[in-house]
């Protein structure tokens, strides 16, 4: 009977690996050629399978953007003729499009941009790369067309403009408490280089964790800034990447009890968890407290605040969706806004023309005082600091992925193909910031394309730091005043002396969803003041 046993189960085992391979091939032939995404070009195992892009993603730490630009170029400009088969169309188109997995396209046409992010239609999101933030109740993750714009609708008055310039004092207050600190390097007999790239992060933390929760919790009061958490808030996206691919890496890490953080974990990531911590107990004790009637009237008005005085209904209003809220806000606020702002400051330090007329400009508003408070919609009004800061956000937008949308009820055309309706198509504004077509020497720092108003209405067709459309960057008023009022303060009071490691620490070089650079130095300047 054994030897029966051992017989049957040497029969079975190559049944087993036949029909694996049977089924991997039917799949990859299907995909290859019945698909309805068949017709369009790309990378062959592209088109098979998700590993191609997860070796780029997860092995090469987030490489799959700058190979989507490889695609675009190797794929050429051209109409090419497929292989005679029955079931496919004699051509088709190469170059401005191309499939980047076995369910998705990707666009490389900048007229095309304002046809997929556009307020016209219902707009989903792609739900497999959303989903891996792990904050499925949150504005930004959500999926559904109608779930998104109730949900935005409720906090759209809290990131307005006006409400911006009215709680303008908190940015003021803290870009003042950054320039003390930067006067502390400021000193000739003081050697010790600044690291700007921490301590404005600490900045951007700071002010967005006060405006959105009425927390203070004073990165810039530290003395390295909390740099280790920096450290982790710029690399945050290799858990993202992972979590695409590997969908139970995420709960997996949320999972990790506090004390075996503690035990094991560098600083870094204790102070990320214990920042996160924190900001639940914070988040938690507004909520217990609106939700039981206890209002403080003292007490700064926050996010939670807005979603509780809202129309949505009472489950939107739970603990578990106001945090995905809190969460996913704060944190697209943090990296973003401080990477461009390094990007913005170096640029203007290392172009002594732009530094000049930029500091003539301020002087000429301010007559020259320069203790004089910032105001927020007198900055707003300078043409040439505007033209510096859109061409900083053009050189360093908010993210470097691909942002996915999904016409679930339509089809699509692009360039007379069809489209399949449900199918994620995304494009790159870190990619269409850099279109030499649209941007002459687009890797140039040029301020003065923006000034004459004829040429930045055109550019500006071609322009989304912030993306477009129903779900375009929910706190760019904010980011837009941090940008205004820092590069104003720092400018007028200090110079600042670059290493030449400088640019390696600006220079995209891998997708965290946000830019991600290789950040290594810590962006380290020598400071001296302004002279009068």
């Amino acid at each position: 009977m054994p030897q029966m046993n051992e017989f049957m189960a040497s029969l079975y085992w190559p049944y087993v690996v036949a029909g694996g391979v049977i089924l991997v091939s039917t799949v990859a032939f299907y995909r290859l050629f019945f698909h309805p995404l068949a017709k369009f070009p790309g990378p062959k195992l592209a088109a098979v399978t998700r590993s191609f892009e997860a070796y780029y993603d997860v092995v090469c730490n987030g490489q799959y953007t700058f190979k989507i630009a490889e695609m675009h170029k190797k794929y050429g400009t051209f109409w090419r003729p497929l292989p005679s088969f029955p079931w496919t169309s004699s051509n088709y188109l190469i170059g401005p499009i191309v499939r980047i997995s076995p369910y998705e396209l990707h666009i490389s046409d900048p007229d095309f941009y304002e046809k997929i992010y556009s307020r016209e239609g219902e707009w989903d999101k792609y739900a497999w790369a959303y989903d891996a933030f792990g904050a499925p109740l949150s504005t930004i993750c959500a999926i559904g067309h109608n779930i998104h714009k109730h949900r935005r609708a409720a906090v759209n008055p809290f990131f307005s403009k006006a409400n911006v310039a009215a709680k303008s004092d908190i940015i003021l207050r803290l870009v003042e408490k950054l320039c003390s600190r930067i006067d502390e390097f400021a000193d000739e007999s003081n050697m010790a280089k600044l690291s700007l790239s921490a301590a404005i992060s600490a900045l951007t933390r700071d002010v967005a964790t006060e405006f959105i929760l009425g927390k203070k919790y004073n990165n810039l009061e530290l003395q390295d800034f909390n740099q280790s958490l920096a450290v982790i808030f710029q690399n945050s996206g290799s858990l993202w990447r992972t979590t695409k691919h590997l969908r139970w890496y995420g709960p997996l890490m949320k999972s990790i009890p506090m004390w075996l953080v503690e035990r094991t974990a560098d600083n870094g990531v204790k102070n990320f968890f214990n920042f996160l911590k924190d900001m639940v107990g914070n988040c938690s004790t507004i909520h217990s407290a609106l939700a039981n009637g206890k209002r403080d009237p003292d007490a700064p008005r926050t996010i939670v605040h807005q979603i509780f005085d809202s129309d949505l209904p009472e489950e939107e209003k739970r603990f578990e969706r106001i945090f995905d809220e809190v969460g996913t806000i704060t944190g697209a606020a943090f990296e973003t806004t401080a990477h461009s702002i390094r990007l913005t400051l170096y640029h203007i330090y290392s172009d002594p023309e732009v530094l000049r007329r930029l500091r003539a400009e301020l002087a000429s508003t301010r007559q020259g005082e320069r203790e004089s408070k910032l105001v927020l919609s007198s900055l707003e009004q300078l043409p040439y600091l505007t033209a510096v800061l859109l061409e900083g956000l053009r050189l360093g937008p908010a993210t470097a992925t691909r942002a996915n949308r999904v016409a679930s009820n339509r089809e699509l055309f692009f360039r007379g193909r069809r489209i399949p309706a449900g199918t994620p198509v995304g494009m790159t504004t870190y990619m269409m910031h850099r279109d030499p077509d649209i941007y002459p020497d687009p890797e140039q720092f040029q301020p003065q394309r923006w000034l004459d108003l004829q040429e930045r209405r055109r550019l500006e067709k071609f322009y989304a730091p912030f993306s477009k459309g129903p779900r375009n960057c929910l706190g760019m008023y904010l980011a837009w005043a941090e940008l205004y009022m820092t590069i104003a303060a720092v400018v007028e009071r200090f110079d600042l002396v670059f290493d030449n490691s400088a640019l390696g620490d600006l220079t995209c070089t891998s997708d965290q969803f946000i830019i991600g650079t290789s950040g290594r130095n810590g962006l380290p300047v020598t400071v001296r003041r302004v002279k009068d």
